[in-house]
């Protein structure tokens, strides 16, 4: 599944990516553009100053300021761009070029500070935009997504692999063009320094890029394999978080530890066989480099070339300028590659085609008026058998409907096809003799109301979680009314901050009762006409059961209710039970009609009344 495999793109997707990342930075194009043109004037600056040593050398050995006989191309450049700080006096003439050099130099480090500031902003605008498109597309994905999908993996594609990503615009790309300028600058001042040096040394550089290949080739592939390992360490952490409860219960933290040590050694093994070729790299190159200006030095005192000193130390010290763009536009591949292997696991997620969203026409959900209908429905998840077999039912307005049966029977994903959260593979659903997936999700959505046994409590106040999805904003005296009904109330003005108060992480600061009169309060509030319940009762104590039950009988008070029942003792007035088993239809009738059936349903019962016992 998409969770679980490493993601390798060939070649032809790698360009792909690129050209998809890169259209992320065409609203910030101005910058781009600035960053650009600072980084160029920065690399003429700097073989600028570099260019200058040969007037500066010759002044500080006693060469005068004119032009020599059979003067090079550079010098004659030289002469005419700073013959103005040349004066007879070699001494006003030495601190005239050195304040010259020093001007450059200040002026060079301006455009660079600019171009760097620019690229840091490009990175992280970037990065931002990138995860709100993830971040938003993820909310048109269905729940078969979210099913499949770990919670740390996917963290990880939101955060590490983004930051990964960003540097293909930042550190990569826009590292790269100002390298590859200060490149052509560079071997453009060596060329007119002493071309057939130049000509030499630009036939030699390639050789240290292609020796470098074998060790970025393996950095590239063992950093792709760490890649993945960082997502399944966050995949664990968060699941042994969200679990934390269960693993105290069952004493399973040596367990966790093992399991989290072995991927971290794993991620270790990985990243750390990197880490030793990325380091290899460095005096790898700086040994070629080292060859590449010693043979660059020896040829230059020979009589084959010919070069003056002065030309020589200048065209020695832009040579030594040059290895460092060179080496890094030889790693550029390598670093790229990463990158937007990184970033392919982001578009990995973005390519998946939105399954929860409507046709820009879809009308709005007029209401119920006389009956919803599940007419041969069928259902099943990606790779599986079918969950819901056929399945025909009827529920008119104002009816409590039970649906119940063993674990597995497809209760859940029936019920889920009403609020379309899922549609059938086959046959439809009707309000009112129209198929339901004519109107628009949100628009259904908003007339019924879910309350859950496993109720999602946000970090946020008590009054943002009852008013949570109530974009006009309810009113302090709604929501306290919708607390009252919901039993909710008088402990919600215990809390330290009353409605104020943050209920932290999954609400763990409060009981589970407690949690599902919120969550009961927040469905009384929306009022909503359509309510599907799954049995709220099932895991709290006495008490906290007699409060939640007086709360649901005020909820199903005039609506149409569909109930996901787990104990069949509160379903016994339902106006209809629905019997499920295997994803088919198997009974259906009143529960003292049931019982006496002697089928499914009574069996179901017998077995609670044994789990029960005597009293």
């Amino acid at each position: 599944g998409i969770a679980d495999r490493v993601v390798v793109p060939p070649k032809r997707q790698i360009v792909n990516v690129f050209r998809r990342l890169w259209r992320f930075t065409r609203p910030h194009s101005g910058i781009l553009a600035l960053a650009f043109l600072a980084t160029v004037v920065a690399s003429i600056l700097d073989g600028l100053t570099f260019t200058l040593l040969v007037p500066f050398l010759r002044l500080l050995f006693g060469g005068g300021p004119g032009v020599v006989a059979d003067p090079s191309l550079a010098e004659r450049i030289l002469n005419g761009l700073i013959g103005i700080v040349f004066t007879a006096d070699r001494n006003v003439a030495l601190r005239n070029i050195v304040l010259l050099m020093v001007g450059v130099v200040v002026l060079k480090n301006v455009f660079v500070y600019v171009a760097g500031s620019k690229a840091a902003y490009l990175r992280e605008v970037v990065a931002r935009d990138l995860r709100s498109a993830l971040y938003r597309h993820i909310q048109l994905l269905g729940l078969a997504f979210h099913q499949r999908m770990k919670g740390g993996q996917f963290v990880s594609r939101m955060i590490a692999d983004i930051d990964q990503a960003r540097l293909v615009v930042s550190e990569s790309l826009i590292s790269a063009v100002q390298n590859l300028i200060l490149v052509i600058v560079y071997v453009t001042i060596l060329f007119v320094l002493a071309w057939p040096l130049a000509l030499i040394t630009l036939l030699l550089a390639p050789a240290i890029a292609l020796m470098m290949r074998p060790i970025l080739r393996g950095i590239r592939r063992k950093v792709r394999d760490a890649v993945h390992e960082r997502g399944e360490m966050a995949a664990i952490t968060v699941e042994t978080l969200e679990g934390a409860r269960l693993v105290k219960a069952h004493g399973a933290e040596s367990y966790e530890s093992r399991r989290f040590d072995a991927s971290t050694r794993r991620y270790l093994d990985r990243i750390v066989g990197a880490r030793r070729l990325a380091v290899l790299s460095h005096p790898v190159s700086e040994t070629l480099g080292a060859m590449l200006i010693l043979l660059v030095l020896v040829l230059g005192v020979s009589r084959a070339t010919d070069v003056r000193p002065e030309l020589l130390v200048a065209f020695l010290a832009v040579t030594i300028r040059l290895l460092p763009p060179v080496k890094t536009l030889s790693q550029f591949p390598a670093n790229a590659e990463l990158a937007l292997v990184a970033a392919s696991r982001v578009f990995e997620i973005l390519d998946l085609p939105p399954d929860d969203v409507d046709a820009p026409d879809a009308p709005m959900f007029p209401g119920l008026k006389r009956s919803i209908e599940f007419t041969d429905v069928w259902f099943a998840y990606e790779g599986e058998t079918w969950v819901l077999q056929g399945v025909s039912l009827t529920v008119r307005v104002g009816e409590v409907v039970a649906v119940v049966g063993s674990s597995g029977a497809g209760k859940s994903t029936l019920v889920d096809c009403l609020p379309r959260f899922i549609e059938p593979q086959r046959g439809a659903v009707l309000v009112d003799g129209v198929p339901l997936a004519k109107y628009s999700r949100r628009s259904v959505r908003r007339s019924m109301g879910i309350v859950s046994q496993h109720t999602v409590i946000f970090n946020d106040s008590v009054r943002a979680n009852i008013a949570y999805g109530d974009e006009q904003g309810a009113t302090q005296t709604a929501i306290e009314t919708a607390s009252r009904a919901a039993n909710a109330h008088e402990f919600i003005e215990r809390l330290p901050d009353g409605y104020d108060t943050l209920l932290g992480e999954r609400g763990m600061t409060l009981s589970g009762g407690e949690r599902q009169r919120i969550a009961i309060a927040r469905a009384l509030l929306r009022d909503p006409p359509i309510l599907i319940l799954d049995e709220a009762t099932s895991a709290l104590d006495p008490h906290s059961e007699r409060l939640v039950s007086e709360a649901i009988a005020r909820l199903l008070e005039n609506r149409t209710v569909v109930v996901i029942a787990h104990r069949l003792s509160t379903v016994a007035r339902a106006d209809q039970i629905v019997v499920l088993d295997r994803g088919r239809v198997v009974e259906r009738g009143r529960h003292d009609e049931l019982v006496g059936a002697g089928g499914v349903y009574q069996r179901l019962h017998a077995l609670e009344l044994a789990a029960m016992g005597p009293r």
